[in-house]
Order: structure tokens, then sequence, then C-alpha cells
């Protein structure tokens, strides 16, 4: 009975996820889960964890609200694995109190923007096969990233062949926009639709006025027709 008792006296975010270590630092609680060949993220992560490693696994996605019931999370290392897909509510619920994301020596080709703008965390996004795109260049301009790492995050693939293999920091400091690219192609596509609207009012309004033009001559040869429009003739 004592031993039954104690087992529910235990809550149930003490438990330790398996191959993991828990431990505490500096008073706080750490998830080391580091090198431990896992593909997701574990489900039974204590609820009171601050520190959260799992670098050096074969994790390739971060689904949405993979941290959600920790809300004491401060730091969470992924580097070192196969991501190669970010959700965009992945970090839905630890928004506030994420100070560190290591997401460096991933798979990762984009990600959401609205997965990374939304935290105040300091962001390490280096060593990703990375599609420059505008994405990418709103979370370099508006995120926290950690600065020693901004060099390393190189364009794998670009819209124009020359960026290929350079960082993004140079690309956009020599003039490159990437946002610009997709705003002329939305301006295309607007001005496509107007131009289609306009020809089908044009082509409305022409077969309108031929409809009217064929009725007005049919009731012009019906009066003519008529036996008083013909006396009058006489």
């Amino acid at each position: 009975q004592a031993f039954f008792c104690l087992l529910l006296c235990i809550p149930w975010g003490s438990s330790c996820p398996p191959s993991c270590q828990c431990t505490e630092r500096a008073g706080a609680k750490a998830v080391l889960c580091s090198s431990q060949h896992l593909e997701e993220i574990p489900k039974d992560i204590p609820r009171d964890v601050v520190f959260l490693k799992l670098d050096a696994n074969s994790i390739t996605r971060i689904p949405s609200n993979a941290f959600r019931h920790l809300s004491h999370l401060e730091e969470i290392d992924l580097s070192r694995n196969a991501i190669e897909k970010i959700d965009r509510a992945a970090f839905t619920g630890v928004a506030a109190g994420l100070r560190s994301l290591d997401l460096s020596g991933n798979r990762i080709r984009s990600i959401p923007k609205e997965a990374l703008l939304a935290l105040n965390a300091k962001l390490r996004l280096a060593n990703n096969p990375w599609h420059c795109e505008c994405a990418l260049q709103e979370v370099l301009w508006e995120a926290r990233l950690d600065l020693d790492s901004v060099r390393d995050i190189t364009c794998h693939t670009a819209p124009r062949e020359e960026y290929v293999g350079k960082p993004l920091l140079q690309v956009l400091d020599a003039g490159a926009n990437f946002c610009s690219v997709r705003q002329r192609t939305t301006d295309v596509a607007v001005f496509v639709t107007m131009f289609g609207w306009f020809a089908m009012v044009v082509a409305y309004v022409v077969c309108y006025a031929r409809h009217n033009r064929e009725d007005s001559c049919r009731h012009r040869d019906y009066l003519r027709s008529l036996p008083s429009a013909q006396a009058c003739a006489e």
C-alpha cells in the first residue's frame, strides 16, 4: 500500500523519458537527450523542464504544439539532427519564455516565418541547406539571430545562380531583395486578373450593343411590313 501511495504522490511531470538523463543545473531542471538516436521529440518530457538538449539525434520534423506543455522551457538545443520540416505552430506555448533555440546543422531548406518571428529567443540557424527566399530574408531582418552564426547562413539554392553558395547576409548587402521578387510576381498576377475582368466587361458591352442593334433592326423591319406603313408610303 505504501508503494502504490508513493507512485500516486509522484507527479507525472517528474518522470524522465527513456534514454534521457534528467538533472538540475543551478536549481533548474534539465533534460539531456543528446546522441540517443531519437527520431522524434519525446512525448513524456517533464513539464517543469527549463533546459532541453535533443542535439545529435535523427529527428526529422518539429510538429505543431511539440513543446506546448513545457511552460518553463527557456533553452532548446535541436542542432545536428535531420530536421527538414518545422510546422507553423511548432513553438506555440513557449514563445514568450524561450531564450535560446539552436536549429543549426540540420536539413532545413525553408521555414514558415510565423514559427520564428513570434519568438523572443536567440536563434541559431547556421549550416542548413537554405533556399534563399523572402521568408528567410524576413527572419534575418526581424528575428533575434545569434550574431556569431549569421555569417554561416548560406544560400544552398536561390532564384538566381549567382547567389548560390554565398552567405545570405553578403547577398543582401549586395542589394538583393527576395521579397521584392515576390511583390513583382503578385503585382503581375493582379494586373493579369484586372485585365481579364476588363476584357470580359468590354466583351459584354460589345455583345449587348450588337444585340440591341439587331433588335432595333428587326423592330424597324417589322414596322415597315405593317399595312399602315405601306399605305403611308403610297
